[in-house]
């Protein structure tokens, strides 16, 4: 089965329930819009599918391609296929980007597999080619300094360079000026294929203008309460999301 498939998903973070059974499938060669209003648990279930040690899954599974992950440490959960965009990626002084993609790659290299350096640099400047970063860029420290278009630029990098089977991009325009959002949604839909599933989460229908949706799902109190095509995200930026709360199920945001 080339999917992700999440169910029933249950996460609390110290001991308040945020995510209520959640469930979502996202196939491979698709890509699906998570919209919700503040507080409803979207980042929530981003870290909780990266194996955060701070969200503590108390039911459910989650599948890549048939392999449950749950219970997994974060580097495996990587390796099984999942590639995770943070709303706020770290900074790593001391570790160039160049460096941090190559640590990565060589993780996961089978055994007796071989990493040969000139292919790598090939690749990684074709990528970043893509995305329009200057090649100088690879001897900086990972995040240090960016301004918030360079550190989305830089981990759409990454997810081009690691192709993963399914990436999860959390808010990737948080902080983009219409420039980088521009450039970073370009560079997600030169990825987009048969091999790769994209959930994406947004509080804004102005991402989906870019990087257009084969499904679009709002999340409330934990679950999704809404599902459709790419004109459910035009209704939310149209309407809000009072329409939404009104007619979630009984017991939703109770």
């Amino acid at each position: 089965m080339s999917n992700l498939e999440i169910k029933n998903l249950n996460v609390s973070i110290n001991g308040t329930q945020i995510l209520k059974d959640f469930s979502l499938t996202v196939p491979k060669g698709e890509v699906h819009a998570i919209m919700g209003p503040n507080g409803t648990g979207k980042s929530t279930l981003a870290k909780a599918l990266a194996g955060h040690e701070d969200y503590e899954i108390t039911g459910g599974e989650v599948f890549l391609d048939g392999e449950q992950i749950v219970g997994k440490e974060p580097d495996e959960i990587s390796r099984a296929g999942l590639f995770m965009a943070f709303q706020y990626p770290s900074e790593i002084p001391g570790v160039t980007i160049a460096n941090f993609i190559r640590a990565a790659l060589t993780a996961r290299l089978e055994e007796g597999e071989t990493f040969k350096a000139p292919a790598f640099y090939k690749e990684l400047y074709e990528k970043m080619d893509l995305l329009k970063i200057d090649r100088s860029f690879t001897s900086r420290s990972v995040n240090e300094g960016f301004s918030g278009g360079e550190k989305k630029r830089c981990e759409i990098l990454q997810m081009a360079m690691l192709k993963p089977g399914y990436a999860v991009l959390d808010e990737t325009d948080s902080g983009l000026d219409i420039d980088a959002l521009k450039v970073v949604a370009d560079g997600v839909n030169q990825m987009r294929g048969p091999e790769l599933g994209v959930l994406l989460i947004t509080h804004y229908q102005r991402l989906l203008n870019y990087i257009v949706p084969d499904k679009v799902h709002v999340m409330f109190d934990g679950r999704i309460v809404q599902s459709g095509g790419p004109e459910l995200a035009e209704k939310l930026e149209a309407e809000g999301y009072d329409w939404v709360k009104e007619a979630a199920p009984a017991g939703a945001g109770a």
